[in-house]
């Protein structure tokens, strides 16, 4: 059990090296030696987890969307909101968040690295709750959850790039309150806009209640 708890550390340590190390030098500057020197772990460990580049950035890229995770809510048009904030929050501070992000919009990855899986995971995730909120009666009928969504992901994809190249992503919150200011009148119900909670602080209101609760998730600090 102890080598196995072991082995699972070493790898998270990999992981968040290489992340820091994507997100700051890009896909095709990043060496394994840079990795290596960052985790500060034996070439044979990092082999023993990911046996290429390739297969350790893909495992960055796979790591990219728990990040959103938040608790639910019996409005899913709010819950849709609380993890494009808590995401944009986590985004400020993690390490390997930030590779994987890096990664997803980096053209220089090889074929053999899927850097779009991210934007059709968070696609098929948001889609099932924009279908549970259409049951809910909070959507308009216009709505078309799977262009919706497309247009979402997108759009936040969009602004966290401008967010990061103007302001290295510290207005990011602001950032997406403006998209949700937008967006949300286009989609929602009228009755339902006033009780929206998309103030900027709204990822680090519902970050710092689950640390209080000890229900942070491993490795994705506020």
């Amino acid at each position: 059990m102890a080598k196995q708890e072991r082995a699972i550390r070493t790898r998270r340590a990999i992981l968040e090296a290489a992340g820091a190390v994507f997100d700051e030098h890009g896909y095709a500057s990043t060496t394994i030696s840079m990795v290596l020197e960052r985790a500060e772990v034996t070439k044979g460990a990092l082999y023993f987890h990911f046996p290429s580049k390739e297969s350790l950035a893909q495992a960055v890229l796979d790591e990219q969307v728990p990040f959103g995770t938040v608790p639910p809510q019996p409005c899913k048009l709010q819950e849709i909101v609380d993890m494009s904030f808590v995401y944009g929050r986590r985004l400020l501070h993690n390490p390997l968040l930030q590779g994987s992000v890096r990664l997803t919009v980096d053209q220089a990855t090889p074929p053999g690295v899927d850097h779009s899986g991210p934007f059709r995971q968070w696609a098929d995730h948001v889609v099932e709750l924009l279908e549970e909120a259409e049951k809910q009666g909070e959507l308009l009928p216009t709505v078309v959850p799977r262009e919706t969504v497309e247009l979402l992901v997108g759009s936040f994809a969009g602004i966290q790039l401008m967010s990061r190249a103007l302001t290295g992503r510290e207005d990011l919150g602001h950032r997406i309150s403006v998209l949700w200011a937008h967006v949300l009148p286009s989609i929602a119900v009228p009755g339902l806009l006033g009780r929206l909670d998309t103030a900027p602080d709204r990822g680090a209101r519902i970050l710092a209640a689950l640390d209080e609760d000890g229900e942070l998730m491993q490795g994705a600090e506020p």
